[in-house]
């Protein structure tokens, strides 16, 4: 049975072969990484950058079927342009470089959130991620992009009072499989785990819905510095735990 084995003694060990199917990530901690250096937020958001390509990697190569990150939200905007503009900017260099490595790498990519808020430019190679996507099979990543749980709840809603509205079903028709369909996350199933790095103890609108179920995992450590073998060690807490959804 592959095990994954820790240097420090008596730490958990992660069962790879019952690993969960959906992950999800809170990506926190870059600005306060960065202040803790004497650096700009932006070098901060620079190495984040860094770190998510390093998980994403790891998550294809142990076998994950799928990983959510938070990678900017609907109240994100409200940080200062400059900052804004480095984030887009990472955006952006990730995704040409994700583009110019997809058919090495064969990681799937899908977008959850509003992306008319972005630049032309953005929102084109967000298509063109997601439709090279579609012919890989194994890990698909899913960006969380100008994304609010709150919002997409909302627009499902919308979606599914329209279609009331319309004559096109009956209110007692909608039922929490129907109202999932309407969601960004459609056909993906909900997070078996949620992770925070960052010691911040709150969902932050980040897949409310989804959510429901999930186990949840907290850190002390900042994104930047969140290693495969910090990934591990929740995974092995995640396995520690027995799942019930309600039952005994």
């Amino acid at each position: 049975m592959p095990i994954f084995k820790s240097k420090e003694k008596d730490a958990p060990q992660v069962d790879f072969t019952n690993l969960p199917r959906h992950v999800a990530i809170i990506m926190d901690g870059n600005g306060r990484w960065a202040r803790r250096r004497g650096l700009p937020r932006t070098a901060g958001h620079a190495a984040g950058a860094e770190t998510f390509r390093t998980i994403a990697t790891y998550c294809k190569d142990i076998g994950l079927e799928y990983l959510t990150v938070y990678a900017f939200s609907t109240e994100n905007w409200k940080r200062p342009a400059e900052e804004v503009s480095a984030i887009m900017g990472l955006l952006k260099k990730y995704l040409l470089e994700a583009i110019g490595k997809m058919e090495r790498d064969r990681v799937k990519m899908k977008f959850f959130g509003d992306l008319t808020p972005l630049t032309p430019e953005l929102r084109e190679l967000c298509r063109r991620t997601e439709e090279i996507s579609t012919h890989y099979e194994g890990c698909q990543v899913n960006i969380c992009l100008n994304y609010g749980g709150r919002d997409e709840i909302v627009r499902a809603a919308r979606a599914l009072a329209a279609e009331c509205a319309a004559g096109e079903r009956q209110p007692e028709s909608i039922t929490e499989e129907l109202f999932s369909r309407r969601l960004f996350s459609a056909g993906i199933p909900d997070p078996d785990l949620v992770i925070r790095p960052s010691g911040e103890l709150r969902l932050s609108n980040f897949l409310p819905w989804q959510s429901a179920y999930a186990e949840f995992y907290f850190t002390d450590v900042l994104w930047p510095d969140f290693s495969k073998e910090e990934l591990n060690k929740a995974l092995a807490d995640y396995q520690s735990r027995s799942r019930r959804f309600g039952g005994v």
